[in-house]
């Protein structure tokens, strides 16, 4: 299931390597199954602090869509959200989360924190954890062992 999509947003991850970005990638797919939005970790090419893959494809898709309101959209992103887009996710009101690779240091949807289903939020979705996971993890993993 979503092994697919999860490609594609592999294949994104991918591409922020020539900018020197960690390479995260998401991708918006809609009720039809149709990929709204694609976006990639733009920290370092756009010098911005928020430019993480989640917030620009959230961004992406609700402008492709004309709504911010994301219902019915299934997210996914090669790694488990901090907890800054797991905010973004939530105020989206996407339906369903997927991502590969967890992040026992900044998770927010599972590994460290657990926002998305947090029931003090008027908000929770559906989440699909490990999808890819091994994948995600090695394009991580050799990222941050080139930097070292």
């Amino acid at each position: 299931m979503h092994q697919a999509e999860m490609a594609e947003a592999l294949v994104v991850a991918a591409e922020a390597l020539a900018s020197g970005d960690v390479p995260v990638g998401a991708v918006v797919v809609d009720e039809t199954g149709r990929i709204v939005a694609r976006e990639r970790n733009r920290r370092e090419a756009d010098g911005d602090p928020l430019a993480h893959a989640e917030l620009l494809a959230l961004h992406a898709a609700a402008a492709a869509r004309g709504d911010w309101n994301l219902e019915g959209c299934t997210l996914l992103v090669t790694l488990e959200p901090c907890v800054m887009c797991a905010g973004a996710i939530l105020a989206s009101r996407v339906g369903r989360l997927v991502y590969g690779a967890w992040d026992d240091k900044a998770g927010a949807v599972g590994s460290v924190y657990d926002v998305v289903r947090d029931r003090r939020l008027p908000h929770r979705i559906e989440v699909v954890a490990g999808v890819r996971a091994d994948e995600s993890a090695r394009l991580l993993t050799e990222f941050f062992r080139a930097r070292r």
